[in-house]
């Protein structure tokens, strides 16, 4: 008896391991796609360039020896590298914030968008191109800062609503709501009462585009997701138990569900906040992004999260190089050409999936 027990022990530890094996696999595959695909990106656009002149390209400033020209240099490193950095780093922090939330959520329709922090930096960025009013930052920064800080506040306001009834996914779900269509309101009636110009600068910034993206822009979006991403995954036993148990078993497990709740969605939010207020309003990553790696990998969040990273800057960063070449020299904004490529996929996922997916 005692051997068949060892037995039965042994083939579970091989099945496992063998698991975890087909998830690393997964997870270095597409780290080699996303190289490849950020190689392809820098040499298609208007100006094409070979693979080899990309590779000289950035070759040229770590080798001093190695030799590119000065065209390649520029359009390498001035105009498509930092948009790219930046379509890599906010697919990543988009993509594991909507996996975090829908985790802690119990819910794979949400993410920090459902909760009001997209429209709530819309109406930052609105009153301060329209309203010209901003709380801080130079001339410069004066609609990127009005815009993070009204989103940051949209998080802490429904935290706070929640705390009256106590913090559950549902009330967490129906004070974001509520927070949400306010601030669409806010925004709509500023659009009603601004000027032609006005009203094209807002919509251009709500349609979401990396073509303005800095080095300065990246380095900040960069330190943002250094400081959030390793907290995140650091609660990742919690949300599987949050997850897959719901609060009651969470709780018997050693469990503070509504600490994870607040910490989850507080560093959710922030990394979101940090991207959308240089990039504008891009939306679908944080929902399409979680549910393509819950269905290739499952739902460990141990996986999930640093996968949905990898997942979701390839998806974001396909959807710019589409946006700069399909109608080249025009860049059409990528929010736009992302919503194409989510919206056929939830299409699929509600014909195909079963009931018990969206319970």
């Amino acid at each position: 008896m005692k051997k068949v027990t060892e037995t039965k022990r042994t083939k579970i530890i091989e099945a496992y391991s063998r698991f975890t094996f087909r998830k690393i696999v997964f997870i270095l595959t597409s780290m080699g796609a996303l190289l490849l695909l950020v190689l392809f990106a820098i040499s298609v656009g208007a100006a094409n360039l070979s693979i080899g002149d990309v590779i000289r390209a950035v070759l040229s400033r770590i080798f001093p020896n190695i030799e590119s020209t000065r065209l390649a240099s520029i359009v390498v490193w001035e105009l498509r590298l930092p948009g790219i950095l930046m379509a890599i780093i906010a697919g990543a922090g988009l993509a594991i914030s909507g996996a975090a939330m829908q985790g802690i959520l119990r819910n794979p329709l949400v993410s920090p968008f459902t909760i009001g922090v997209s429209s709530s930096a819309a109406l930052g960025a609105s009153i301060a191109i329209i309203l010209g009013f901003g709380l801080i930052g130079t001339e410069k920064y004066f609609v990127i800062t009005n815009a993070f800080i009204f989103a940051v506040a949209s998080a802490f306001l429904v935290i706070g609503l929640s705390r009256l009834r106590g913090i559950t996914a549902e009330v967490l779900i129906l004070a974001g709501i509520a927070v949400m269509y306010f601030s669409s309101a806010a925004t709509s009636l500023l659009q009603y009462i601004a000027t032609e110009e006005q009203l094209k600068v807002v919509i251009h910034w709500l349609f979401g585009s990396l073509s303005g993206a800095t080095w300065e822009q990246v380095l900040i979006i960069t330190m943002v997701l250094v400081c959030c991403l390793p907290l995140l995954i650091k609660y990742s036993w919690d949300i599987n138990a949050i997850a897959s148990s719901g609060d009651e078993v969470a709780i018997s497990l050693g469990v503070n569900t509504s600490l994870v709740r607040r910490m989850v969605l507080v560093l959710s939010c922030l990394i979101t906040a940090g991207i959308i207020c240089f990039t504008g309003i891009i939306g679908f990553v944080c929902l399409v992004a979680p549910h393509i790696t819950r269905m290739l990998i499952g739902a460990d969040h141990r996986f999930l999260l640093p996968f949905s990273c990898i997942l979701g800057a390839i998806l974001l960063l396909l959807a710019d190089t589409i946006s700069r070449t399909i109608f080249s020299p025009i860049i059409i904004p990528v929010g736009i050409v992302i919503s194409f490529i989510g919206v056929p996929f939830f299409l699929y996922l509600l014909l195909t999936r079963r009931k018990e997916y969206f319970a």
